[in-house]
């Protein structure tokens, strides 16, 4: 099953808008999806960049959102949800920064068959294998983003 991911700042593919990258304001864009399964448990949401030069490097991390919710706000984190350390340590949303070319960023909706309910400092790694485990559908939205 695929869940639709969309932005009414970003189009699929399109260019990211500097204000949610590191030379803007660093914040996050407003998403929106649906198509949730009805037994969903929980969602998850990953920004990742599959270009980066020391293999894929993840920018937000938020799991155990209300499977009620269907949209963040700019620069928002569903209330409720648990925000999991980054690729650069932070528990928090970065903005796409590439040090050279254009780089792709995945903003990746999961549904899950359960909560996590993981660690306050969960491993990356750790907290990405229970997404994997949990997943029931998927959609992503990507964008672009060249310094």
């Amino acid at each position: 099953m695929t869940i639709s991911v969309n932005s009414p700042d970003i189009t699929e593919g399109g260019p990211i808008p500097t204000r949610y990258t590191c030379d803007g304001e660093d914040v996050s864009p407003p998403l929106r999806w649906s198509g949730i399964p009805l037994d969903t448990a929980a969602l998850a949401l990953v920004v990742d960049d599959p270009d980066a030069p020391s293999g894929t490097f993840t920018h937000w991390v938020v799991v155990d959102i209300d499977p009620a919710v269907t949209s963040l706000a700019r620069g928002q984190s569903p209330r409720g949800a648990q925000q999991i350390v980054n690729s650069a340590g932070r528990a928090s949303y970065m903005g796409p920064c590439p040090p050279s070319g254009v780089h792709r960023y995945r903003f990746t909706v999961y549904a899950l068959s359960r909560r996590l309910a993981l660690p306050s400092r969960a491993p990356l790694s750790s907290t990405l294998h229970a997404i994997g485990a949990a997943a029931t559908a998927q959609g992503t939205l990507v964008g672009t983003y060249r310094r």
